[in-house]
């Protein structure tokens, strides 16, 4: 790289990065930080971003131009602008401008509002935090600056409890060693604090003058969003100094319990972690709106089909006819021909019938979309009273689709398990402790085991801790040294944070629940680690306190799966103790350690069987000689600009090598309450439910059974462990032949082939029998190449459930979709820490459980609550509920625009197709937003076809939302069918009976304005029985809307027709004593009544039939309700069955990096689903089930290519 004048020669020999070029240009992309402390001049040249920052998106100015701009942007927008466009165009159009401008400019006023209103409220937020004060050296003294005049190579000063205004490089604080306590719950969601230090060399600049004098240069990697990573140097006093993570703070931390410190701001506003961290998700559609665009398509092109019919009838009928009456009906100016009287009349009939597709639809959507997701965020029994947390609906787009998932992608710890760790069972050199035994030498069940160990000879116990095996204590008491070497290896292999706020009253800050587990064991047992500085830590040992000097952390992450403390103790004999996942260590130990390898691996296999989580425990002792070249090694990798992991984990490696195993723990992680029971409920409902954990294979099988994933009836459990790829290749084979093999016969020997399809796909959607399948992470990796992904997802796929283990969170959200990719399927994806954050965005639907592990998932999930019970509510009942409310909205909706738009097509052929509309203009305008709006809205919102309780009872009623079979092409053309039907019959009623119909006096009845109020008064009747029809649960608000809205429409339509308006207004309301005078004749009211009999009876005797002929499942429940109703003493009889088994879980090293290089630097089902055949003879569900065999049977093979799509 150039070295600029300003830097030493020696600190470019010295190594400076040859990777990172001198600096970018201002207009080009950063390469590389550089900040000289106490130095603005130098560098403003470089032109950093100010510690100013806009989250806001317009000014007064702005504001409009660019609201404007961005609603115009969606399609239906642009459509309605267009039209009226159109209707300013005089010769085409026979509406007045305000019918579409009218809803289009409240459609965009009340988006402005939204947008403007959420706009005020980041400008505000912007001010608050740019005003907010931090103190900045300048020139030598402290001076009061406002955030966003801070700069980058500014020093800045922190007291407790401030926010870090920018990202800063710790250089000093009120705490030995350099060190400071922050908390970062709003940059990860973490509560817990955490500790960074500054670097030695700058940690004694605690004086202002010192501070002042200050010059040093870092050098550093370019804004970026890594939040747990930072790597950059110091250049000081011709010397270069490695910064990493734990040197930094960023901005959005808080400062605890720490008096004061001085950062040097290395990033500044939209540069830092913080605001790089604040792009937005991926927007995620259901699949409903992705069909009603294609259907708004279809209808435009009905549309354009209508306009080009009339258009065609337009020119034929003027030059045929229209030629005739030139004298009394001129053509305007403009029209020189019968053809281009035809293309004005295309785009006056466009105009006319543009109320196919109104814009209301999309606000209506909308409106019921945020009613539902209110709904979820006050349901009380999604509230969780321990956390006093409620569930949250965090988007509003996704509701309907919670009701069609088959899918669920489930973390283990913390989301099926509660991740509150208990120290269980240890195996110490070939010995297991934890069982407690009666006096015949079986074990004790937990029910009958004796009072728990007397901790009392222990002041620094925990009193919370309980073990029962009493010759645990024993050996230690006795002084075994295996038992020793174990627990002084708990109680110094650890990044935990000890405080001690009275004497004897230890408080230990854990990065994980499972750590803290471990060390709160060693103290009980008499090993008390009792607090650390950055090169020591100190333990009291059966009373005695010890100081270890710490020489090295070799700390955990996701790859290494272990981490390491290099100490040397009081006597001088340097030692390693390494704990990590037995599939790691277990390859690490020394040849000669192979016999206690074999028991302890024996007791790691029975303590995973029981569903614990397990590490293993070793050592190393190293020599003075040995250590010092290995020290010297890592400081080099440690200094290394480029590729400084890799190199740290070689170094790593190298020394974690020939250990000598002293034992293993067990932790147990609790079920959450209710998990079996839900997964059951869910399962009956037809949906897969996938495990997906990083625990060894015995413990997330053992889960599997606790959680009722796994049965004992199931016809078998494939267990894929191949670690390479024709070994996992072949054991998927063989568990699709076998799967097969089971399928062809079934039952005393009676084939079913003919209702297998060729295709291999659907022969596996088939299989008789219930299977699963349990997958190793290395496994996994091979099944999910390009090549193996399609047998994998056929495989599994056919069985009821799948669990994957020892898997990464990049594994999680690739299975996550490949389900996506290959399956018409929903799917959702459930966790509760940051590792499930890759797998939360991937999936269709995201879930966030806020738990144990800060709120990272919450922060990117679309729906969130605090335990994993609650999802079945989420689902079966919202979620049933939305899919349900949505699709008779959108099938009403369609219905009732259809049976309005198309009168007028049919009154084009008695018009001369002259674009003369049917109904008075201000009908049109108020149709859509006053006179059916609100009726439609109280049914998407509140329907219900089935009560809560009954949803649940029943959880087979979910399966028409995951066939899609409410709302899909088939349903939408039904309804169209029935609006067409309505509006012939509502145009051709009247049309008849005004034909030959008198008045009282015996004048005809026939005349344009008393024709329209008769079918817009027939109408609005029409569709308001029919919503009475379709609501299937009634509430004062729904008798309100619907009665309320034909009481409106009769009050606006003789207002509009009254004289006082036409005196006012004679060229608008030119209707004047219409109503009154049509409504007032008998024969008009009998047309009425005519038309709405005509309209509606079809519709209830089909109902009708197929209730009694073919009822759907709903039908069905209802009709066991009535029985119900009739018989309660029966049914009152029916009893609870009652499910048990073990609750225990599994253990999976935590997927966080720990503390270690920042401290070397100082959880009873109802079976009446099951039992639903014995209150009725019908078989009311095996419509669904011929559906669900036609929909495989239709989907193509994924065997055949990677480019068909497999359908599920």
């Amino acid at each position: 790289m150039t070295v600029p004048k300003e830097m030493p020669e020696k600190w470019a020999r010295a190594g400076a990065p040859h990777s990172w070029s001198r600096k970018k240009p201002s207009w080009g992309t950063e390469e590389e930080r550089r900040a000289r402390a106490n130095d603005r001049e130098y560098n403003e040249k470089f032109q950093y971003a100010s510690n100013c920052i806009k989250t806001s998106k317009y000014n007064i100015l702005t504001f409009l131009p660019v609201n404007l701009f961005e609603q115009f942007q969606e399609v239906a927008n642009t459509y309605f602008l267009f039209l009226l466009i159109l209707q300013l165009i005089p010769q085409i159009s026979s509406l007045s401008w305000f019918t579409t401008i009218v809803p289009l400019v409240l459609v965009l006023t009340i988006t402005a509002v939204k947008d403007a209103t959420d706009d005020y409220f980041r400008h505000k937020s912007d001010n608050q935090v740019n005003n907010r004060q931090s103190q900045v050296l300048i020139n030598g003294v402290l001076q009061q600056e406002q955030w966003m005049n801070v700069c980058v190579g500014d020093i800045i000063k922190l007291e407790n409890n401030q926010f870090v205004a920018a990202d800063l490089l710790l250089l000093s604080s009120s705490e030995p060693h350099g060190l400071c306590y922050i908390e970062t719950a709003e940059l990860d969601g973490e509560t817990n604090m955490k500790v960074r230090q500054a670097i030695p060399v700058t940690s004694e600049l605690g004086d202002i003058s010192k501070l002042a004098k200050f010059d040093g240069e870092v050098i550093c990697e370019p804004p970026n969003n890594k939040l747990d990573k930072f790597s950059g140097t110091l250049y000081w006093k011709e010397n270069k100094f490695p910064l990493s993570n734990q040197n930094m703070l960023l901005r959005g931390c808080v400062l605890r319990n720490t008096e004061w410190c001085f950062g040097l701001v290395i990033f500044a506003g939209p540069d830092t972690k913080l605001m790089q961290n604040s792009g937005r998700t991926k927007f995620k559609r259901t699949s409903i709106d992705r069909l009603m665009n294609t259907l708004v398509l279809w209808i435009f092109g009905f549309l354009v089909c209508m306009g080009v019919i009339l258009a065609i009838g337009n020119a034929i009928w003027e030059h045929e006819v229209g030629t005739r009456f030139q004298v009394y009906l001129p053509w305007d100016e403009a029209v020189d021909s019968a053809f281009f009287s035809g293309f004005l009349s295309f785009w006056s009939y466009i105009i006319i019938l543009n109320t196919v597709v109104p814009i209301s639809l999309y606000v209506s959507v909308e409106v019921i979309r945020l009613g539902h997701s209110y709904f979820i965020n006050w349901d009380k029994k999604m509230f969780c009273m321990k956390k006093r947390t409620p569930a949250e609906a965090r988007t509003t787009t996704l509701n309907e689709e919670l009701g069609q998932v088959e899918y669920i992608f489930s973390d283990k710890t913390g989301t099926l398990t509660q991740n509150i760790m208990v120290f269980n069972k240890c195996s110490i050199h070939g010995r297991s402790y934890g069982d407690v035994f009666d006096v015949l030498g079986h074990k004790a069940e937990l029910g009958e085991r004796p009072e728990p160990i007397d901790f009392s000879f222990n002041p620094l116990a925990d009193k919370k801790f309980l073990f029962w095996d009493p010759t645990l204590l024993e050996a230690v008491k006795m002084g075994d040294r295996h038992t020793h070497e174990f627990f002084r290896l708990l109680s110094l292999c650890h990044t935990v944070m000890s405080e001690e706020k009275n004497e004897g009253e230890l408080y230990y800050k854990a990065q994980s629940p499972d750590e803290g587990a471990l060390v709160t064991a060693a103290r009980n047992f008499g090993f008390v680690f009792r607090s650390r500085t950055p090169k020591t830590i100190t333990v009291h040992e059966l009373g005695t306190a010890i100081t270890y000097q710490l020489l090295a952390i070799l700390d955990f992450n996701n790859i290494r799966k272990r981490m390491s403390v290099i100490v040397r103790n009081p006597e001088g004999k340097i030692r390693l103790y390494c704990k990590g996942a037995d599939t790691i260590l277990l390859e690490r130990l020394h040849h000669s350690t192979q016999e206690l390898l074999n028991t302890t691996t024996d007791h790691l296999n029975e303590y995973a069987g029981e569903g614990l989580r397990t590490l293993v425990l070793a050592y190393k002792d190293l020599d003075e000689e040995y250590y010092e070249e290995w020290a010297e090694r890592r400081l080099q990798a440690s200094l290394a600009q480029d590729s400084r992991e890799d190199r740290l984990a070689s170094v790593y490696e190298e020394v974690e090598s020939d250990m000598v195993l002293l034992g293993a723990t067990a932790i147990e992680d609790k079920l959450q309450q209710g998990v079996p029971e839900t997964i059951a409920l869910l399962t009956l409902a037809n949906i897969k439910i996938w495990v997906l954990t990083g625990d060894k294979q015995e413990t997330a099988v053992n889960i599997g059974y606790s959680c009722k994933m796994l049965t004992d009836d199931m016809t078998e459990v494939f267990i894929v462990t191949g670690h390479t790829v024709l070994e996992v290749r072949e054991e998927l084979r063989k568990a699709r032949e076998k799967m097969m093999d089971s399928s062809r016969t079934v039952g005393n020997g009676f084939t079913y082939q003919e209702k297998l399809s060729s295709k291999l796909a659907s022969v596996l959607e088939a299989v008789a029998g219930e299977y699963a399948l349990v997958i190793n992470g290395h496994s996994l990796a091979h099944a999910l190449e390009a090549d193996m992904e399609l047998e994998f997802l056929e495989t599994a796929c056919a069985c009821k459930a799948v669990i994957c283990c020892r898997v990464t969170p990049l594994q999680k959200a690739q299975v996550v979709e490949l389900v996506k990719k290959y399956k018409k399927a929903v799917t959702l994806a459930i966790g509760d820490g940051a590792n499930d954050v890759s797998m939360i965005k991937t999936a269709h639907i995201g879930v966030g459980i806020s738990g144990q592990e800060g709120i990272q998932a919450v922060l990117a999930s679309d729906y969130s609550f605090s335990q994993f019970k609650f999802l079945q509510r989420l689902l079966l009942v919202h979620g049933r509920w939305s899919y349900l409310r949505m699709c008779k909205f959108l099938c009403y909706f369609f219905y009732k625009n259809f049976a309005f738009t198309m009168v007028h097509f049919w009154f084009g052929f008695f018009c001369g197709f002259s674009a003369q509309t049917v109904y008075d203009q201000y009908f049109i305008t108020l149709y859509n937003i006053v006179y059916t709006s609100l009726p439609v809205l109280a049914m998407g919102v509140f329907d219900q076809d089935v009560p809560e309780q009954r949803s649940m009872e029943y959880p087979k009623l979910y399966e028409p939302g995951q066939l899609n079979l409410l709302f899909n092409k088939r349903e939408f053309f039904i309804c169209i069918a029935q609006g067409i039907y309505t509006s012939v019959l509502m145009f051709f009623i009247p049309y008849g009976v005004f034909a030959e119909a008198t008045r009282d006096d015996g004048t005809q009845l026939a005349d344009y304005q008393s024709f329209a109020v008769t079918v817009a008064t027939s109408l609005v009747i029409v569709v308001s029985v029919q919503i009475g029809l379709d609501t299937g649960y009634w509430t004062a608000i729904n008798h309100f809307f619907i009665w309320g809205s034909l009481a409106v429409y009769f009050a606006i339509l003789f207002a509009m027709h009254s004289n006082g308006l036409f005196d006012m207004f004679p060229n608008q309301f030119r209707f004047v004593g219409n109503a009154q005078n049509t409504l007032a004749q008998p024969t008009v009211w009998l047309t009425i009544v005519l038309t709405t009999v005509v309209c509606i009876m079809p519709v209830v005797a089909f109902r009708f039939l197929r209730l009694h002929l073919k009822p759907d499942l709903s039908d069905t429940v209802r009709y066991t309700q009535l029985v119900r109703k009739k018989q309660k003493a029966q049914h009152r009889c029916m009893r609870r069955v009652g499910r048990t088994g073990s609750r225990r879980s599994g253990y999976a090293f935590s997927h966080q990096e720990g503390f270690g290089e920042l401290i070397m630097s100082g959880k009873n089902m109802r079976v009446s689903s099951l039992a639903l055949s014995s209150f009725t003879t019908r078989s009311s569900s095996s419509w669904i089930e011929s559906l669900r065999r036609k929909k495989s049977d239709s989907a193509s093979s994924p065997s055949g290519g990677a480019d068909k799509p497999l359908k599920g």
